[in-house]
């Protein structure tokens, strides 16, 4: 048995949940991924997989060994690509996560070019806003607005995000324009909350004009941890919110929302690439990172 193929196997059978889609995947028959497995497992001495007629699942020990498998066969693919004769052969599968709105309106629109690229490159995309813990959810990177709770990781800061303030044509006909910052804090208007998934709390910014100064401290109507849900409930008419220009932009050029405060100013959002330290960082992952590092510069603020 070669127990890098077997590993292979196990590993592309735990994800796909199925023998057949990982046979597939693999360019192996069926049958012969069953044997890599079941050798593993002899090997083992332990199930690894739970079989049905109708799904195969991950045991106990199924799930502890798929974090090491992952581990290794991503150090084995870096210790091959790092090799100064292979620095431009960026390959394999890389496990990213960011937030949902950066995914659908910046970085999928623009893959086609990275893959051009980096044709041997495998994304698995990830996008949520939720704190993501790379070790247990086998991720590679995830890229986070605002300030990295987790001092333990390597970061690479992409851009400083121009934020703003918006609100639907129908939420303003409803409650009238505000026309300074502290009126969102009274009874008459509404806010849509972002909750930051790293403590749970809604996203109170602080806006400047000159000397002057004001952290709003609006009671959200609706609150919600998730970039896209946010800004349709801000496009629903929900309420006030701040978000990024870049998810803004094009709604602002359609009449879909309105930016409030004009001459007032909210300190940028830095926007991060995170990893897990290691002696080098992997020729995949250092093509994502320079990639994503040119993608996001039109959009840093200075």
């Amino acid at each position: 048995m070669d127990r890098f193929d077997a590993m292979q196997a196990f590993v592309r059978v735990a994800e796909t949940g199925s023998f057949t889609r990982a046979a597939t995947d693999l360019g192996l028959a069926r049958a012969t991924v069953t044997q890599l497995v079941q050798q593993l497992e002899a090997r083992l001495r332990v199930r690894l997989l739970d079989r049905t007629t109708r799904r195969v699942t991950l045991t106990a020990d199924g799930s502890a060994f798929l974090e090491r498998a992952l581990r290794l066969l991503a150090d084995l693919d870096d210790a091959e690509t790092g090799l100064p004769g292979q620095a431009a052969a960026a390959r394999g599968r890389l496990r990213v996560d960011m937030p949902s709105p950066l995914a659908r309106l910046v970085v999928v629109p623009a893959l086609p070019a990275f893959h051009a690229r980096h044709p041997e490159i495998e994304l698995v995309l990830g996008a949520s806003d939720r704190v993501v813990d790379l070790m247990g959810a086998n991720v590679d990177c995830v890229v986070r607005g605002g300030e990295l709770a987790d001092g333990s990781l390597v970061a690479r800061r992409l851009a400083r995000l121009a934020l703003g303030v918006y609100a639907a044509p129908a939420y303003l006909e409803r409650h009238g324009t505000p026309a300074h910052p502290g009126e969102l804090e009274g009874a008459a208007h509404r806010s849509v909350g972002f909750l930051w998934a790293s403590s749970g709390r809604p996203l109170q910014p602080v806006l400047r004009r000159g000397t002057e100064q004001v952290q709003v401290r609006a009671r959200p109507r609706l609150a919600v941890d998730d970039g896209n849900a946010y800004q349709a409930a801000v496009l629903a008419g929900l309420g006030v919110a701040w978000m990024p220009r870049y998810m803004a932009d094009a709604h602002v050029a359609r009449g879909e929302l309105v930016e409030l405060f004009a001459d007032w100013r909210l300190a940028p959002m830095p926007l991060s690439l995170a990893w897990r330290p290691r002696p080098q960082v992997g020729a995949r992952l250092r093509a994502f990172i320079d990639w994503m590092v040119e993608l996001m510069a039109p959009y840093d603020a200075g």
